[in-house]
């Protein structure tokens, strides 16, 4: 695991080397080990390294492949290098390392962009042709790992963060994204290639993009809506179905074990971690620990219940326990870490999780991807029970809402909200939206020149030619295709990241997760949903462990803004430079808090929101003039040659 970045100037101006260092210190954390640094008069490459596979110097980067025309910055890591290192072997390669680094150069060399078709695991890749002058980039089917990039003129810059483009930018070539923007305070992140700036994107998931001097073109080489309804699933048998998952399953965790440093995992204690742990516990060589955080507050805890699951497991199990406000302190870190906004406020026991786990362990294994993949959500079960509804004339659905409104309870009354949009599609964008029915607190004219979040959510998944999938099936995969990749797998690499761990995910295996795209849509939300899943996990851990509510990790952020974040979500809110920045309006906000205030309605979701926007912005400026204090003294650039300096 790593932090890449660089800078590609085909006009061959003058680039002073600070800005690659620079851009290296923003992702120190994410590649303590060391750091190495290649330049020619076009490209400028940077890496920061995790050692994680052959931790010796053969294996740092930035590398060069023995022919020499090929230069490789890579984050992330190919789980079947070693299968590849053995085909690839056959055409006599002389091998400089075990890394599974050198088998992508190797496989690029001989393959081309095809070889991407090939790897297994999570990464971002960015490879430098010498001979040819353009650059070759390319993300993971998934999007478990962060790439960004930016593209204007005769400049192109790349990096896994976008406080390293930061580095590698000028400020003035970086306006906001108001697009983006809209969709952050209605969906709570950015999804697609959407990001703070207007000029940078995300790389999407299962692409990889060619760059010339003429031309940036991005190929999509593996989608997961392609498998949808799709012959992968080869029984219908019950157990002969939980018998290939389980198969599936095994072989993804086993292949996430190879590692030259200690291996452990998170353990909520829940169906997914639970499934991931038992077998990591299993085939792990040595004993494998496993982290919980535990709350003060009993409606909070699970880490009893993770003890338990731990100690039938026979895992080393360690357990932190937070205090009402402990996760306060950890207000620092997150706003220094999330080099974007980023709404979702269970990045703040993410990082204690991964604080907690940081001097034990350099590799986590977690459970994400089991609630996209295989219907974990309630919002799908809600979806599912609404699309009949949605069948019946309107006087009938109108009428189930309102009763279901006068009901009263938080569910109740968000079905009751959702039954008033006016098809089942814009149902599942509602009841995921943060801004619900409160008006937006953008100006008009951002609005009325922007789209609405119920309008990606359209675009990108009614106009694909997608078969006869199921309104279930489209919410799904929305969430596989964007909320997963662009809010819950950033909010666990950049909490991880910033203690130096490596978070692999067994779940999203490449093959496991194109099977359960293939599975009838019975098999997932029958039941509690998540059905195969579960029955799975039973093998592994008693039904009376597994069989609880689904909780998550919960934050009490409604409760700190009426408390002890009052007097500083005051002071953002009154700060008339940030409005002079991006585009809010004062007068809603300051509504909207005192609504919140009041106790008449909770309006905690997009009110922290807007606050972490506006901390961004006021954060974003120290940031920079922290990086133009970085670039004051300019050096000669270094002559084409790769070098590795030690921390």
């Amino acid at each position: 695991m790593c932090g890449i970045a660089g800078l590609i100037r085909f006009d061959e101006a003058y680039v002073p080397t600070e800005r690659l260092r620079v851009a290296a210190a923003t992702l120190k954390t994410r590649g303590p080990d060391s750091s190495g640094f290649w330049f020619d008069s076009m490209a400028h490459l940077a890496h920061t390294r995790l050692s994680i596979i052959d931790l010796s110097s053969a294996g740092h980067q930035p590398m060069i492949s023995n022919c020499g025309r090929f230069v490789i910055v890579f984050n992330g890591e190919i789980y079947n290098y070693s299968e590849l290192r053995s085909e690839l072997s056959a055409d006599g390669v002389q091998w400089s390392s075990t890394s599974d680094t050198e088998v992508i150069l190797v496989a690029f060399a001989k393959w081309g962009s095809e070889c991407i078709s090939r790897f297994r695991g999570m990464f971002s890749i960015a490879i430098w042709d010498r001979e040819q002058k353009r650059l070759f980039l390319a993300r993971d089917r998934l999007g478990v790992k962060p790439l960004y990039v930016y593209s204007h003129g005769t400049t192109f810059a790349f990096a896994s963060r976008p406080s390293a483009l930061l580095a590698l930018l000028d400020r003035e070539s970086l306006d906001v994204d108001l697009q983006g923007l809209r969709y952050y305070l209605e969906a709570g992140y950015y999804p697609g290639n959407h990001s703070y700036y207007e000029r940078v994107r995300k790389v999407t998931p299962g692409s990889f993009v060619l760059v010339t001097s003429a031309s940036v073109v991005e190929t999509r080489y593996w989608s997961l809506h392609t498998y949808y309804n799709q012959a992968c699933v080869r029984s219908t048998s019950e157990s002969d179905l939980i018998n290939e998952l389980d198969r599936l399953v095994v072989s993804a965790v086993r292949s996430r074990l190879v590692s030259d440093v200690p291996v452990g995992a998170f353990l909520s204690g829940g169906i997914d971690s639970t499934l991931v742990v038992a077998i990591a516990a299993k085939y792990s060589d040595a004993r494998l620990s496993t982290f919980t955080i535990g709350f003060e507050e009993a409606k909070h805890d699970e880490s009893e219940h993770a003890l338990s699951i731990a100690r039938h497991l026979g895992t080393l199990h360690h357990t932190f326990t937070l205090k009402a406000n402990d996760l306060l302190e950890l207000l620092p870190t997150f706003f220094d870490h999330y080099d974007e906004p980023l709404f979702d406020a269970a990045a703040f026991p993410t990082l204690a999780l991964a604080r907690l786990a940081a001097p034990h362990i350099r590799v986590a294994l977690s459970g994400d991807g089991g609630d996209e993949l295989f219907g974990g959500y309630h919002y799908y079960q809600i979806v599912q029970k609404l699309t009949s509804v949605y069948a019946a004339p309107p006087c009938i659905r109108r009428a189930v809402g309102a009763t279901l409104k006068a009901v009263g309870t938080h569910n109740a009354v968000l079905v009751g909200h959702a039954l008033s949009q006016r098809s089942i599609d814009q149902v599942f964008p509602y009841i995921r939206s943060i801004q619900k029915d409160f008006p937006s607190i953008l100006t008009p004219d951002v609005l009325s020149g922007t789209k609405s979040f119920k309008s990606f959510y359209a675009e990108n998944l009614l106009g694909y030619k997608m078969g006869k999938l199921l309104p279930t099936q489209r919410a799904m995969l929305f969430d596989s295709q964007f909320t997963l990749p662009d809010d819950y797998l950033q909010k666990i690499d950049v909490a991880t990241m910033a203690f130096s761990i490596e978070a692999r995910d067994p779940l999203l295996d490449q093959h496991l997760a194109e099977w359960a795209a293939s599975l009838p849509l019975k098999w997932k939300t029958r039941g509690r949903g998540k059905y195969l899943l579960r029955e799975l996990a039973y093998r592994y851990a008693p039904r009376k462990m597994l069989d609880r509510p689904k909780h998550g990790f919960t934050v009490p952020i409604d409760r700190w803004l009426r408390g002890p974040l009052k007097q500083w979500a005051e002071e953002r809110l009154n700060d008339s430079q940030i409005y002079s920045r991006v585009p809010l309006r004062k007068d809603r906000l300051l509504e909207l808090f005192a609504l919140h205030c009041s106790e008449k309605r909770n309006a905690s979701p997009l009110l922290w929101a807007a606050l972490v926007l506006m901390e961004f912005v006021v954060r974003n400026d120290r940031r920079q003039q922290s990086i133009d204090v970085g670039l004051d003294a300019t050096t000669p650039v270094f002559s084409s040659a790769a070098l590795t300096i030690s921390n």
